[in-house]
């Protein structure tokens, strides 16, 4: 599983052979689809990056989280599944926290928060997604207290593009 910014996403879905597309990004931001991913495996869902409801923004849904989750369950892991939104900070690394937590269901979530956070030192997961996927995932608050206990990245800008394996021991 990779995650990146938007500037970086046609340059990491040639160069790793990508498959899979998430786009986490606002409605009024626009992005094809590469030719090499079919309509199919690119998954776009539209939100801000805020963890509480402000007027004239889409707040993060239930409803994103369980299609995020469905999307990463059917995904065959035979080749690269990209993860992106605005910066590669927020919304994009909550997204890949989420897919491990769906697809290591024994996994300890610290422990899974501790690789995020090596692969990304800018890593500051979107709090209000993270605490949707808890509830869907049945996780108690440990995916939310893992997400603390990391804390918030280094400031950046802008994330780069990283890696993390899609399966982690329980």
């Amino acid at each position: 599983m990779l995650v990146c910014p938007l500037s970086l996403v046609q340059t990491t879905v040639t160069v790793a052979r990508v498959s899979h597309l998430v786009t986490l990004i606002n409605g009024e931001t626009r992005i094809d689809t590469p030719k090499t991913i079919g309509h199919d495996r690119h998954l776009r869902l539209s939100m801000n990056d805020i963890a509480e409801p402000r007027d004239g923004l889409v707040v993060p849904s239930e409803g994103h989280v369980a299609t995020l989750i469905r999307f990463a369950e059917d995904w065959d892991q035979k080749a690269p599944l990209l993860i992106h939104c605005w910066a590669g900070i927020s919304r994009s690394t909550a997204g890949a926290f989420v897919v491990l937590c769906a697809l290591n269901p024994r996994a300890d979530e610290h422990s899974l928060a501790r690789a995020l956070r090596r692969a990304s030192p800018t890593a500051y997961p979107n709090r209000r997604i993270v605490a949707l996927a808890d509830n869907v995932l049945d996780r108690g608050g440990r995916m939310s207290a893992a997400v603390d206990h990391i804390g918030r990245g280094l400031l950046a800008e802008e994330g780069k593009v990283f890696s993390l394996p899609a399966r982690h021991a329980a």
